[in-house]
């Protein structure tokens, strides 16, 4: 019988985060195999021409940038850049709306709440923090701190109360009086999150966290090429680090003693077992646990709706203020006032898709027309990408298809209600005459990207500080060889990279 053949780490999962490991082990002079189930690497964070015979390649789960640290780019030795976007955001309000970015935020303020009250708690809150985010982002890539060593290291008593003691709600409300000033605050908060702006367990405290303090700036950059240019240069890392990388390999087993491993796949050419010092699991807690033979974790859901388009033309927008390609160079709000965040919620939880779904908007060819085929550039043409937010899975569980198709109808009704003509009329067609759209509920991605729930965290985001489990690192197991390098470590999710590095730094001992 042939030996087993065997390697220092097996990775499972070649999405982002189980490359940026691969290329870190093989760079430290370890023997990497990474088993990918797909027939390409990249998981969520790839680009892609949905729409038959357009030349427009389009990041298709995962749209954004911010916690990738520049620590990882540089080691790693990647070819890949961001670009800032010029406005940060735009917020319709009847004829009108609120403009941020591109030195016109104060005026915009004034025209919206009639003063310079809410402009100036919006500096100092966003103020505060940045001097938080400054702190606390270079922290995800160290060992993981205390809950006290996090607090002392921020030394501000008040903006550790705003956001890690306190509903995230409280601190909104103290600061700001208007409506549509409040909901643009809180969506940060519930990007990804099913939650209430006053929720008890600070879910979306943790969220928000997430949220400001990318880069050490909370700035959401546009990834030049698209998500997937990014996963291609961690792919080509790893590989050329020497790290073995298998497409269409579905690890289906992992049995360990704690010193050694065998990890079972299956391939369309048939079954086979290799043996690791170490396994590296670039997948959800629940896949884990499978894998192990072992207990799930509680069920995860998501709740966001992901929908890609492409136009022919940006639409024209009621409020004739503001041009259109300032409005959707940032992120354009839709029906994400601070009431009708709280009401959308509430018929969520209800068992009800909201009334009035919120949602936000980016174009990301406006500040990376390279994602476009050069006919298309020339033409006018532009994507849109749309986050929908408080539509739970279990809304999608008696009919997905047909409830998919009510939500896109009412989410783009609500943008229609601002603009001045109808975004069908500015959807380009494929080359079979359909509308270039596509929508993604959370079962659509569970389906294609096994994402529990279809939560695109893998399960609740967690405090950036050392709880019980996980270690020192944040991505401990049961297992002493077995490591969770997913977004469902602590300081998982977004498109960072940080699981990988730090999986990668507790298998080599650091």
């Amino acid at each position: 019988m042939p030996a087993l053949a065997s390697y220092d780490a097996v990775i499972v999962g070649g999405g982002h985060n189980g490359l940026v490991a691969a290329a870190y082990l093989a760079r430290a002079g370890r023997s990497v195999l990474l088993l990918e189930r797909l027939g390409g690497t990249g998981g969520a964070a790839v680009s892609t021409r949905p729409f038959a015979g357009v030349d427009a390649r389009l990041s298709r789960y995962s749209y954004l940038v911010s916690l990738l640290p520049d620590k990882i780019v540089r080691e790693l030795g990647l070819r890949f850049a961001v670009r800032k976007r010029t406005v940060s955001s735009y917020t319709p309000k009847g004829d009108g709306g609120l403009l941020v970015g591109e030195g016109r935020s104060r005026e915009s303020f004034a025209a919206l709440t009639g003063g310079d009250a809410e402009y100036a708690a919006w500096r100092e809150f966003y103020g505060m923090t940045a001097r938080l985010a400054r702190r606390v982002f270079p922290t995800l890539t160290e060992p993981l701190p205390t809950r006290e060593a996090l607090r002392k290291r921020i030394d501000d008593e008040t903006a550790w109360r705003a956001l890690f003691e306190e509903p995230v709600g409280v601190a909104i409300e103290e600061r700001f009086s208007d409506d549509l000033v409040r909901g643009v605050v809180l969506t940060d908060a519930l990007i990804g999150t099913f939650a209430d702006a006053h929720d008890p367990s600070l879910v979306q405290n943790r969220c928000f966290l997430y949220h400001v303090i990318g880069g050490g700036t909370g700035d959401w950059d546009v990834p030049v090429g698209g998500m997937g240019a990014l996963t291609d240069a961690l792919a080509a890392a790893a590989r050329s680090a020497g790290a073995e990388i298998l497409t269409g390999h579905e690890a289906t087993r992992i049995d360990t003693d704690g010193t050694r491993a065998e990890v079972s796949y299956r391939t369309d050419d048939g079954d086979g077992t290799v043996g690791a010092a170490q396994v590296l699991v670039n997948a959800s807690p629940q896949a884990l646990a499978a894998l192990l033979g072992e207990e799930p974790p509680p069920p995860a859901e998501g709740a966001q709706l992901k929908v890609n388009m492409l136009l022919r033309r940006l639409p024209r927008l009621r409020d004739a203020s503001v041009d259109p390609r300032e409005a959707f160079a940032g992120t354009f709000h839709i029906a994400e006032g601070y009431g009708q965040l709280a009401t959308a919620y509430q018929e969520a939880a209800a068992g009800r898709l909201p009334a009035a779904p919120p949602s936000e908007i980016y174009c990301h060819s406006l500040t990376d027309p390279s994602i476009l085929g050069p006919g298309l550039a020339a033409d006018g043409y532009q994507t849109l990408t749309l986050f929908g937010l408080h539509t739970p899975a279990r809304l999608f569980a008696a009919d997905n298809d047909a409830v998919r198709a009510e939500l896109l109808a009412a989410t783009l009704a609500q943008l229609d209600a601002h603009l001045a003509e109808p975004i069908a009329d500015c959807l380009a067609v494929d080359e079979d005459g359909r509308p270039c759209v596509e929508a993604k509920t959370p079962l659509d991605l569970e389906r294609e990207l096994r994402l529990p729930g279809g939560h695109i965290f893998h399960r609740d985001l967690s405090f950036p500080y050392a709880e019980a489990g996980g270690g020192r690192w944040g991505v401990g197991t049961a297992h002493a060889n077995v490591l969770l390098c997913g977004a469902g470590a602590v300081r998982g999710g977004g498109v960072s990279g940080v699981p990988g590095h730090n999986a990668a730094m507790a298998a080599l001992g650091g």
